[in-house]
């Protein structure tokens, strides 16, 4: 388990940055209960890091990233390097955290505290736009 100091130099972000990845729900560390500090495990730290990377390397911005977690699977975002033996990785169109509950996945950390699940509430928005509704469609 790791302070926000520790996570920040491990990872190379800022302390506020990394609760700025909590405030959009990326991230849910967990409270230490007498001082209520954020404590990070590996798998939070991990996936920290591959957040980190999907915005600043591959150029997600927030809103992307929010609803490529609704609609991508867990392996696709997170690069599992173990998925092919995966159960949730057999089952495509299911949400791994339901998938969890009858079947062992290959995830590390628990469902509560991972990226994945802390979308499921958010609406996925429709990344391409129906032909005939398209602004260049419009002007014609």
């Amino acid at each position: 388990m790791f302070l926000i100091n520790d996570v920040s130099r491990t990872v190379n972000l800022s302390q506020k940055r990394i609760r700025e990845y909590e405030k959009e729900g990326f991230i849910k560390p967990r409270r230490e209960q007498r001082t209520n500090n954020r404590i990070y495990s590996a798998f939070e730290v991990a996936q920290i890091q591959r957040i980190n990377h999907l915005i600043h390397e591959r150029g997600f911005t927030l809103a992307c990233l929010r609803n490529l977690l609704v609609m991508a699977p867990c392996w696709n975002v997170f690069a599992c390097p173990e998925r092919a033996s995966c159960a949730a990785y057999q089952e495509p169109h299911r949400r791994c955290y339901d998938i969890r509950e009858q079947a062992a996945t290959l995830c590390p950390g628990p469902c509560a505290h991972c990226a994945i699940y802390l979308a499921r509430g958010v609406q996925a928005e429709a990344v391409l736009e129906p032909v005939g509704n398209s602004p260049m469609s419009r002007e014609a």
